[in-house]
């Protein structure tokens, strides 16, 4: 089985500041960092710290050699990333002294994918693979629809969710990973008991794991419904912990783990990231995590 995330590559322009600014407001910041970034980037770098061997495709601009850099020093596979001319995808982050943040998201590279790009990239890979894809870049139906003729295993992040969701066909998804707010715009309920509800009767073939910030998490498939608590830690940055709680828990199903075991794997993951500053700098390698002495509520 192999794996490959069809994802964006971003330059994270993080800025910290005392509060998140409201409209018409102007505040001086604290300090700018640059960091490697992209819902793509962040979950291949995820699950390649996790211990998976992962693919990544996707497109950089001219800017975007340290994206690069930074996928092959933390061991993703760089083979099927293009580079072309103009700017790579980049955000512009704000992170407030409790470590929440609000995100600016230009599109640049990653909005160039071509049809033929996603041809020649799942020519390479064969049912039973696995796909994870998010709603950062350009063609998500076409690369569903493709990936579903070759019978791979779709795992779909929709996020940031837009109605551009509208156009793809989420009866082909293998596994949903959203948040809260994620689940209320696919199914319009708010209740996570509603939501998991209204998955279910929508798309039955599919497992569903739903993220609950400080709530913790939910996992439901068929064999039943599974919960996880938080472990707290103090938050400097939260830009990566939907991600790193992603990678690995996919990290957990490819390695067979109990559903209950990955969840709490995932969740361990993610307060380290949350315990650091940055987006893929943040993200802890197995081992430590594994070696985390942690307290879950």
């Amino acid at each position: 089985m192999k794996v490959l995330n069809f994802g964006s590559l971003n330059l994270d322009y993080t800025y910290q500041v005392e509060t998140i600014l409201i409209p018409g407001e102007t505040q001086a910041s604290k300090s700018r960092e640059i960091f490697c970034g992209g819902k793509g980037l962040n979950q291949s770098i995820a699950l390649a710290k996790a211990g998976v061997p992962v693919y990544h495709a996707g497109m950089i601009g001219e800017e975007g050699e340290i994206l690069l850099e930074t996928c092959r020093e933390n061991g993703v596979n760089t083979e099927f990333i293009r580079k072309i001319d103009g700017p790579s995808g980049h955000t512009i982050i704000q992170v407030d002294k409790n470590g929440q943040n609000c995100i600016l998201l230009y599109g640049g590279a990653n909005r160039s994918i071509t049809r033929e790009f996603v041809d020649e990239v799942l020519a390479a890979f064969d049912s039973g693979d696995i796909i994870l894809l998010q709603n950062e870049i350009n063609e998500l139906p076409y690369i569903i629809d493709r990936a579903y003729e070759k019978k791979m295993m779709i795992f779909l992040n929709p996020s940031p969710y837009d109605h551009g969701l509208d156009s793809c066909d989420l009866s082909k998804i293998s596994l949903f990973l959203v948040n809260e707010i994620e689940g209320y715009q696919i199914t319009g309920e708010k209740e996570p008991e509603k939501i998991l509800e209204k998955m279910k009767r929508l798309y039955p073939g599919a497992k569903l794991l739903l993220t609950l910030g400080g709530e913790g998490s939910v996992y439901q498939d068929e064999t039943g419904i599974y919960r996880q608590g938080i472990y707290r830690v103090k938050a400097a940055d939260t830009t990566a912990a939907g991600d790193t709680f992603t990678g690995y828990f996919i990290s957990s199903v490819i390695d067979g783990l109990p559903v209950q075991e990955g969840l709490d794997l995932a969740a361990r993951a993610s307060a380290i990231a949350v315990s650091r500053p940055g987006a893929s700098a943040s993200i802890p390698l197995r081992e430590e995590v594994l070696n985390s002495s942690l307290s879950c509520v």
